[in-house]
């Protein structure tokens, strides 16, 4: 007869059948369609990240080379993938979404939101953020301390969040560089005009977590039609090196595309060093820069931009 097992082990063991009954793992395709669980994620990491490489992606996810190597295939088969040579290894491609293929993440995306919100959406908002402070505490206590990688999510505005950004940045403008109370007062106009009056379809906020603590922050609004603007991006000194502003950037970029804009445009000064470098990495070009006394200071402004989808310039 097999030995009783350890309390924690049985315990976890349970879990684990339960949940994966409960989100539909052991079904033959996720969410009622015909990807399995690994390909559903190997989308998801495509949609949110800025043009991986099949190396990137296979040494994040933990996946052996040849299975990922046949989900590519498959991708590359059913016209979801694009694929663009990188300029140092021409062995090695950038991978991207075609639009059939972020229909199809969007989709998929939807379905599992749904999923989720009918999982929990029969509890008080109260103990569904209990529920997601245990599941962030789980996965905080396993993730290896050796890894040098700290575990950052992005999630949606809560209450609290809109006063949490116009404080933060401007404690922190203040602090590094010196300027005014009218920083602040700028920030507070445009938290309290995205909080009265966005439109959830084409304009959003993401806030950075880091062991459930704020350590980031980024809008994108709606400018015209075809025009986004990219607006208040902001990192914690503690969480800088840890990739937490080139995450939030890539997720706006990704839903102004998603959305249809044609170009995500940005204003920022010269002396903001890391968010330019980032918005370089991220395919944005400098358009325009003016002189302007601001904030306390003289400054150089300078005007950004990135095409989205040229069709929707026409």
């Amino acid at each position: 007869m097999a030995s009783a097992l350890p309390g924690p082990t049985d315990s976890i063991r349970r879990f684990n059948r339960f949940y994966t009954r409960k989100i539909g793992v052991l079904e033959r395709g996720l969410l009622g369609s015909s990807f399995s669980l690994t390909e559903v994620r190997v989308l998801y990491e495509i949609a949110h990240r800025h043009q991986p490489t099949a190396t990137d992606l296979g040494r994040d996810l933990g996946l052996d080379a040849g299975y990922l190597s046949r989900i590519l295939a498959r991708f590359a088969k059913g016209r979801f993938l694009t694929r663009r040579p990188t300029r140092h290894d021409g062995r090695q491609s950038h991978l991207g979404l075609t639009k059939l293929g972020r229909k199809t993440f969007s989709d998929l995306n939807a379905r599992s939101n749904r999923q989720i919100g009918d999982l929990v959406g029969h509890l008080p908002e109260t103990e569904q953020h209990r529920l997601a402070d245990v599941m962030r505490a789980a996965q905080h206590l396993l993730t290896p301390p050796a890894d040098p990688r700290p575990t950052v999510i992005l999630r949606d505005l809560r209450p609290g969040d809109l006063g949490w950004v116009v404080q933060r940045h401007g404690m922190l403008y203040a602090q590094e560089y010196g300027w005014d109370l009218t920083f602040e007062a700028l920030v507070a106009g445009i938290v309290a005009d995205f909080g009265r009056k966005h439109d959830p379809a084409c304009e959003r906020c993401w806030i950075a977590e880091m062991d459930g603590l704020p350590v980031g922050c980024i809008f994108l609004v709606r400018q015209t039609k075809r025009i986004a603007k990219l607006r208040l991006l902001l990192v914690e000194p503690s969480a800088r090196g840890a990739g937490v502003g080139r995450m939030l950037v890539a997720a706006c970029v990704n839903f102004a595309r998603f959305a249809g804009y044609a170009k995500v445009q940005l204003w920022t000064n010269s002396v903001l060093h890391a968010a330019r470098q980032i918005y370089e990495k991220a395919g944005f070009h400098l358009m325009a820069t003016e002189a302007h006394h601001s904030f306390g200071h003289n400054l150089e402004g300078q005007t950004w931009e990135l095409a989205l989808n040229p069709k929707a310039e026409q």
